[in-house]
């Protein structure tokens, strides 16, 4: 997967996220808060949309059984090189700033990818109360 393919799985993620009102209970629990605050928030949010992409791939594979190990690794290796806050300071800064993150580090958003993809269980996909 390249490009828009490697973003596709993390926005149905986050179009399930609005689906239920995460994001909007999310966006008012940010209001008011400092910016490292907030971004911690934003970073469990961006956490949780990767969890349901996995999610969302557990049950693709089972209904239409069109996915092998390869393409999971795949989507997981793309999401954590396109979006990990960790890669993308250390590409474009030279160094990482943890309070400036908004999406998790590459490790973390290919951890909860894959517990959403090995388990398609929702009730472990709770990014807020996690320890991270």
């Amino acid at each position: 997967m390249h490009g828009l393919a490697d973003q596709i799985p993390n926005e149905i993620g986050h179009h399930v996220q609005n689906q239920l009102g995460i994001l909007d209970k999310i966006d008012s629990q940010k209001s008011g808060l400092s910016k490292t605050k907030a971004n911690k928030l934003t970073v469990r949010l961006e956490l949780q949309a990767d969890f349901l992409s996995g999610m969302w791939a557990h049950f693709a594979q089972e209904m239409l059984n069109t996915l092998d190990a390869g393409d999971i690794d795949e989507a997981m290796n793309a999401a954590a090189a396109a979006v990990g806050d960790d890669r993308l300071q250390k590409q474009y800064q030279v160094w990482v700033v943890p309070d400036a993150f908004t999406h998790g580090t590459s490790a973390q958003r290919k951890e909860w990818f894959k517990k959403g993809w090995e388990t398609g269980d929702l009730e472990v996909g709770d990014t807020f109360n996690a320890e991270l």
